[in-house]
């Protein structure tokens, strides 16, 4: 029989917040964790939900701001998902991250949760420029495969999931999720837990055609990269003025 939670608690960045998945129920984001949290209320019962997760947020400051509140909480369950902003800029070192993220996963096994643990998906194929930055992005996730193998977590492998290179998976800045991605992340979730996934995830996509990939390099640059590059060189992050948008267990259902 697989196990069962009573609690699960989510943390990491703006792939765990849930960016380019809009909330159909108000003016946030959903993303894969809601969506896993709300199916495994069908299975789990009295299941409360957790998500500390903020967009920009790059690995030690993940760390430094959100474990700790994770496991004052106590959850059965936690996702922790990090280190993908790092890769992206000067400085990455994947050494120190695997380092830490070994610490990080102890802690959580020592307070008596569950792990999961994630590897990227690629993006790398839709975006320009970013094959430079794939062999980040495997030492990443080969360093989080050695700690999920050395703490028995539960590994999430997206890097080996061959859909994400289906660009209709992917938000309009091609960095983050859509929809469709962060669905077809809450499959993965789900049947790496038991939970039978909601059957409309599994529905075939919408044709090729209708995705808006049509942006031209020039219009894709000027609308995300541009921004992005600004903000690096100000300091500023995304999620500066951004809170928790659920910090408190409570229950789903």
């Amino acid at each position: 029989m697989p196990a069962e939670f009573s609690s699960f608690m989510a943390i990491g960045d703006s792939f765990t917040e849930g960016l380019g998945d809009p909330d159909p129920d108000g003016d946030g984001f959903r993303g894969w964790a809601d969506l896993f949290a709300h199916r495994a209320a069908d299975f789990w019962p009295d299941l409360a939900y957790a998500n500390l997760a903020i967009r920009g947020r790059l690995f030690d400051r993940i760390v430094d701001e959100q474990v700790v509140p994770a496991i004052k909480q106590s959850p059965a369950l936690v996702s922790f998902a990090a280190g993908a902003n790092d890769a992206l800029r000067p400085g990455f070192n994947a050494t120190r991250l695997s380092t830490r993220a070994h610490e990080v996963v102890r802690l959580f096994k020592a307070s008596g949760a569950e792990v999961v643990l994630f590897t990227c998906a690629d993006a790398t194929a839709h975006i320009p420029g970013m094959k430079v930055l794939r062999k980040r992005f495997i030492a990443t996730n080969d360093a989080y495969r050695r700690v999920a193998a050395r703490h028995k977590a539960i590994l999430i492998d997206l890097w080996k999931d061959e859909a994400f290179v289906d660009a209709r998976l992917w938000s309009e800045d091609r960095l983050h999720l859509n929809s469709h991605g962060h669905r077809r992340v809450a499959v993965n979730v789900c049947e790496a837990l038991g939970v039978e996934p909601d059957q409309e995830w599994l529905e075939p996509l919408p044709s090729l055609v209708k995705v808006r990939r049509e942006m031209n390099g020039a219009a894709w640059a000027g609308k995300h990269l541009a921004p992005w590059v600004k903000r690096r060189l100000t300091g500023k992050s995304s999620g500066d003025s951004v809170e928790p948008k659920r910090p408190k267990l409570l229950q789903v259902k």
